[in-house]
């Protein structure tokens, strides 16, 4: 048997500042987090989502790292050969930004400094500040392989770029074209559907004439919130159904400014009963004008340069930027007499730039593409063949949705900063894609646009692991297990890395058909109100503020336990320092525990142990079953609850009470019992935590045990025995009991540790005579002496029979005082009721007030209730009402 010495293992109380780097260190120097390719063991994998290096992380970022770090801890103990790969984003846009702003700052820009040098300094700014974001990752408790960091410019990765990009070209899966691409103009580049938010802005819809201005002679009136988009309109187009109209279609109508005549044409795109039921077409600046655009063949004029200034239509308004266009357009066709009327304000979704702010402009540009015909096909495909499983399946029509309509995507940027799209020019127009081993034909440029970072980034879950070279690692962990990721990303990431995986996957062999078998998919974390976390709002949380404030472990399990498939979770401090006090709980419970007698070894045969220790050992196998159930099925939440109500309510409120009796006892071999089933639902218990708080419990357990870490501890697995329901049912009974006659005690006002004199009737009916001496201990009660008169009775009804407990609190109660006491109480329970009554009366708070305030509002009432019938019915026994 191992009997712990506490006094010299644990210090007085918890503290995280203590403990928690000093034991990360001590994990990364030991080795615990690399992973061994040529491991017999079964491989378990996740790759990082990788962060942007320019950033650092926020609570997103920690939820995510909470839940990857849950999962493989969990699989290292369960005997998984480990590998969680870390790595960052070289986040094109967002570093470029950083770094131009910098060099506006010391009045420069990046032409002042040429291309080469531009990445030379951006290089130096990585190197200064990517760091941040690794500190932040060890501060969490990541237990990421830091030998196998990665990052999406390293050579190795840009090797794995230009080899799928040469291979994709080669078999005419990427081309380039002239189409409408998100048009940043503070960043001169086509930026991607995610780097757009949509937000309601106040505009104007000016309707406008074009053709005659006599009624008699062909008109058509069109509206229109962007004016000056008008320079660029090549067709009007209407329904075809639309009688109002049939006359006019094939005829064109001269341009107000432009030397262009525009047809009206037929198209079913237009409705009929909205607006004039007219619409102007400008192909070049608008998606549905695009389309409509190509199905008649019609000219697509672009009107604007990089900047958005108006370009080369030949008007006065070249030059001018399009929101002062949009104005001098509108006042032009006013003095001609073609505003029909204007309408103010017109509240209309507009796409902004979510780097820069500024509205995109949706514009016709020469790109790079992929066809995504076949990707999307087999990365739809994988998933409804069981390849690759959604968790919660829930988000499986959200997937279908995406990849089953999905468009040609746009991957050249016009930047500086990322991979260099590997096309060349020729001196005659020749291109020529050149592979990571090639070399350009003499006189040859290259292409100056680079790649998206969702490109580099779709092929994160191979090229970590060495492809296109056969790597030990590739063979080992590739497919990865599971990939961890919001839903919000669902589209933009996940399926490029589904596209790129299912690609190159008949290239490595073997089953490698997908990059992940599982993908798992969180939520938002939201404000404890349930709202977005922004910095618009103020209401974002920095994550290693509360590992300060409240410990690591204090917010990993805040985050794990509320974590679900699918859903947000909503947090706030009032979550972190419930968790910090479940983390002071558990040390301050396994210290005492240890200090009065936890000890580890083989566990005496089920019959000789009492109820309480059949009971909570069978708590623990079920508890278990249900943490493990939860960790399987990605319902963090589900494990987590199970474990904190077992832990707090079960094994700290009450199995140490009752094993402090069955101690006291004197009786060395239950003693010696006791000791081993406390000793044993501790170690387990720890164990079953430390996926989700590694730290407190690698403290606890090292000192309870003797052994090495728990990082490399084995997980507890499942015995098997029959549950003794009786047992259950007993201490079920017990506690009950103990809990009524403790409502009792508070209610009359009596110390907690005052014993009274107390006779109890029922005890054998309810199979509970054994229990006698846990219900004196526990309820501070004592064996009534001859000439017994009792003040007060307690019947309490139990499962199988009604246990009847006559007190005497005669001479143990100040009656005035308590009188008084109860009365003072009982008025401001009152006050409350009737300040929350009111509240839920007035219908106008009601219609105003946010549903989780009127929620609270009337858990109050509730409690006000409660506590009036409570404090009402104490006084009444003391003959105060």
């Amino acid at each position: 048997m191992t009997t712990p010495d506490p006094t010299r293992e644990l210090p007085k109380s918890w503290d995280p500042a203590e403990h928690e780097g000093r034991l990360y260190q001590g994990w990364v120097d030991a080795g615990y987090f690399t992973a061994d390719a040529t491991s017999d063991k079964p491989a378990f994998s996740i790759v990082i989502p990788p962060p942007n290096v320019n950033g650092s992380l926020h609570m997103g970022h920690a939820y995510e790292h909470v839940l990857m770090d849950a999962l493989s801890r969990r699989r290292r103990m369960q005997g998984y050969e480990v590998l969680w790969l870390p790595g960052m984003d070289h986040a094109a846009i967002a570093m470029q930004t950083m770094v131009e702003r910098k060099l506006a700052a010391e009045g420069l820009t990046r032409d002042d400094l040429g291309r080469e040098k531009f990445i030379e300094r951006v290089w130096t700014e990585k190197a200064e500040i990517s760091g941040n974001i690794g500190e932040q990752m060890r501060r969490l408790g990541d237990s990421v392989d830091w030998t196998r960091e990665r990052f999406t410019m390293d050579d190795g990765l840009s090797r794995a770029v230009h080899t799928v990009f040469k291979q994709m070209f080669d078999e005419g899966l990427i081309y380039r074209a002239e189409r409408l691409v998100n048009w940043s103009p503070v960043l001169k580049t086509a930026i991607s559907d995610i780097e757009v938010s949509y937000d309601d802005v106040e505009g104007e819809l000016v309707s406008f004439r074009y053709g005659s201005l006599d009624d008699a002679e062909p008109h058509i009136v069109v509206a229109t919130t962007r004016m000056e988009t008008m320079l660029g309109d090549t067709a009007i187009a209407v329904h075809p159904d639309d009688e109002r109209y049939a006359h006019l279609i094939g005829a064109e109508l001269d341009h107000p400014f432009v030397d262009r005549r525009i047809p009206v044409i037929a198209d079913d795109y237009v409705d009929p009963e909205f607006g004039s039921g007219a619409v102007k077409i400008t192909p070049a600046h608008d998606p549905n004008d695009f389309a409509i655009g190509q199905r008649h063949n019609l000219p697509m004029p672009t009107i604007m340069d990089d900047e958005a200034r108006i370009a080369d239509t030949g008007t006065q308004f070249d030059g001018m930027d399009r929101f002062e266009a949009r104005v001098k357009v509108r006042e032009a066709l006013a003095e001609q007499g073609r505003v029909v009327k204007e309408v103010r304000p017109y509240l209309h979704s507009v796409g902004h730039s979510e780097r820069t702010g500024e509205p995109i402009e949706p514009r016709l540009s020469m790109q790079w593409w992929v066809n995504v015909a076949t990707l999307a096909q087999a990365a739809g495909d994988a998933v409804r063949n069981g390849d690759t499983v959604i968790h919660p399946k829930s988000m499986e029509p959200r997937w279908f949705a995406w990849v089953d309509h999905m468009h040609d995507w746009c991957i050249s940027r016009q930047l500086w900063w990322g991979h260099r799209i590997p096309i060349w020019y020729g001196p005659d127009g020749e291109i020529v894609c050149v592979g990571p081993d090639e070399q350009p034909p003499a006189g040859y440029t290259q292409e100056t646009d680079v790649l998206d970072t969702w490109f580099s980034s779709g092929l994160w879950p191979f090229s970590t692991l060495g492809w296109p070279e056969k790597t030990a690692d590739l063979e080992k962990f590739y497919p990865t297990s599971v990939l961890v990721t919001g839903y919000d990303i669902l589209f933009f990431w996940v399926a490029r890395m589904m596209m790129f995986g299912t690609y190159v996957g008949p290239q490595l062999g073997g089953d490698n058909k997908v990059p992940f078998d599982n993908l798992f998919l969180h939520g938002l974390v939201r404000d404890e109100h349930g709202r977005k976390m922004s910095k618009s709002r103020g209401n974002g949380i920095d994550p290693l503020d509360w590992v300060e404030r409240f410990g690591a472990d204090a917010l990993r399990f805040t985050l794990a336990r509320g974590a679900n498939p699918g859903s947000d979770i909503s947090v706030g401090e009032d979550h972190a320092q419930s968790s910090r006090n479940f983390a002071t709980k558990l040390y301050n419970a396994t210290k005492f525990a240890m200090m009065n007698g936890a000890a580890l070894g083989e566990l005496p045969d089920r019959a000789s142990l009492t109820e309480a220790d059949r009971w909570i050992l069978d708590r623990l196998a079920q508890v278990r079953a249900e943490a493990d159930a939860g960790f399987e099925s990605y319902e963090f939440s589900k494990a987590c609850e199970a474990l904190y109500h077992f832990a707090w309510d079960e094994v700290c409120d009450w199995y140490l009470e009752l094993a402090k009796v069955q101690f006291a006892e004197n009786d060395e071999t239950r003693s010696h019992a006791t000791s081993l089933v406390l000793g044993t639902v501790l170690d387990e218990l720890l164990r079953l935590l430390a996926p989700v708080m590694p730290f407190v419990t690698e403290v606890l357990w090292k000192a309870l045990t003797g052994g090495e870490s728990l990082v490399v501890a084995p997980w507890p697995e499942a015995t098997e025995s029959t549950p003794d329901t009786a047992a259950a049912q007993h201490i079920d009974d017990l506690q009950r009991l103990i809990t009524e006659v403790r409502r009792f005690r508070s209610d009359q006002g009596l110390r907690p540790g005052q014993r009274v004199a107390a006779e109890i009737d029922g005890l054998d009916a309810a199979g509970l005579t054994a229990s006698r001496a846990y219900l004196d201990s526990l309820a501070r009660l004592e064996n009534a002496d001859d000439g017994f008169a009792a003040t007060a009775t307690i019947d309490v009804r139990l499962s199988s029979a009604t246990v009847t407990v006559r007190i005497d609190t005669s001479g143990t109660v100040d009656v005035a005082a308590e009188r008084k006491r109860l009365a003072k109480d009982l008025a401001a329970a009152e006050k409350e009721l009737a300040q929350t009554t009111g509240k839920l009366g007035n219908e106008q708070f009601l219609s105003k007030a946010p549903d989780h305030v009127v929620a609270k509002i009337r858990d109050r009432q509730q409690v006000a209730t409660e506590e009036v019938e409570r404090l009402t019915a104490a006084l009444s026994a003391l003959g105060g009402v």
